[in-house]
């Protein structure tokens, strides 16, 4: 399926805010982004509302968007939700049994690869595309939407930090140990795990928002909107 202009670029900045490479408060400006990326400003405009509209930027008027700060209590209720969608898809998957496990080891070994190159951005994609075949998975399409686009709007705050890049690590084994239950038919571990394998990462995330509560005046670039 071809991928639309607008979708590149929304990707490319969702990509980037997420991981933390633009951090909150830096300023998006459409035409000198637009000439960044060599399109028209009609997609990345519309890329930039499309973030809005899921809370990672907001317009600021006559300068562009501004990447957000989520509150610690918006935070912490994305780990709460994500907790109970994503153990609900992993319950509905094990009585599907509809899960590719070969596909699951592919999507492992690549996780396992980019932590061993320091890649953060492979990591995050790879881990995304292993945990949305899970969602598949459960047959509940709603629920398999709505549990990816919760992770598309976390913000990772402190994946680089010693910490995150140790539970980048710790994450390796997992991943395999998730497949290995679900070959086993152990939904009970199964759950145990993936509970541990999100929420380990809560106190990280919570650690480095704490130390990032400045709001940056940071501009990706000096034009204006």
């Amino acid at each position: 399926m071809h991928e639309s202009l607008r979708e590149r670029v929304v990707k490319q900045l969702k990509a980037e805010i997420i991981a933390g490479e633009s951090p909150p408060g830096l300023i998006y400006s459409v035409p000198s982004l637009a000439a960044e990326l060599d399109v028209s400003t009609t997609p990345v405009r519309e890329a930039l509302l499309e973030l809005s509209s899921s809370g990672l930027v907001e317009p600021i008027r006559n300068r562009g968007f501004r990447v957000s700060r989520p509150s610690l209590k918006e935070l912490r209720d994305l780990f709460h939700m994500r907790d109970l969608l994503e153990t609900e898809a992993a319950r509905l998957m094990m009585i599907e049994r509809r899960i590719d496990a070969m596909e699951l080891y592919k999507l492992a070994e690549d996780i396992e690869r980019a932590v061993n190159e320091d890649d953060v951005r492979a990591y995050l994609l790879s881990d995304r595309a292993f945990h949305d075949a899970m969602f598949v998975a459960s047959g509940n399409d709603l629920l398999a939407h709505m549990a990816l686009s919760l992770r598309d709007r976390m913000r990772l705050f402190g994946i680089r930090s010693a910490a995150g890049l140790g539970r980048q690590r710790e994450s390796i084994s997992e991943h395999y140990q998730l497949i290995g239950m679900i070959e086993s038919n152990d939904s009970a571990q199964l759950i145990e795990l993936l509970r541990h394998h999100i929420l380990s990462w809560q106190p990280i995330f919570e650690a480095a928002w704490s130390t990032s509560g400045k709001r940056s005046t940071q501009s990706r670039n000096s034009n204006e909107q």
